[in-house]
């Protein structure tokens, strides 16, 4: 079996900082693209950030030098570094990997971490 587990949401007040991490698990060979997505209730998931196997970064307009994303790929984790955060950055976060294991090669989804910005 192969799981993908986030950690580090929660509450925060506007102007804060809060770190994400999402670790892999399970017989996985090779780890290639991963990446956050966030979602509302009114609002589709969107994606936050995107980082390569070999570190190439991606981000959405929104997060731009506020958000920084990284990866360990000898742990299997990865992470995303929130700072100055804002209410609408109120989500949950979800993180995914596209994952090379001995049962295949497939995208693989966390189940979600909550993080509110409020005051």
């Amino acid at each position: 079996q192969v799981r993908l587990v986030e950690s580090g949401g929660g509450l925060v007040q506007p102007g804060g900082s809060l770190r994400l991490s999402c670790a892999a698990s399970g017989n996985i060979l090779a780890i290639y693209d991963m990446g956050w997505y966030r979602q509302t209730p009114e609002k589709q998931r969107e994606l936050v950030a995107r980082i390569s196997s070999d570190g190439v970064m991606t981000y959405t307009d929104s997060v731009k030098g506020r958000f920084t994303i990284s990866r360990d790929n000898a742990k299997k984790t990865m992470y995303l570094q929130m700072n100055t955060l804002k209410p609408e950055d109120t989500a949950v976060y979800y993180c995914y990997g596209d994952l090379f294991w001995i049962g295949g090669q497939a995208d693989y989804w966390g189940p979600g971490t909550q993080v509110t910005v409020s005051s």
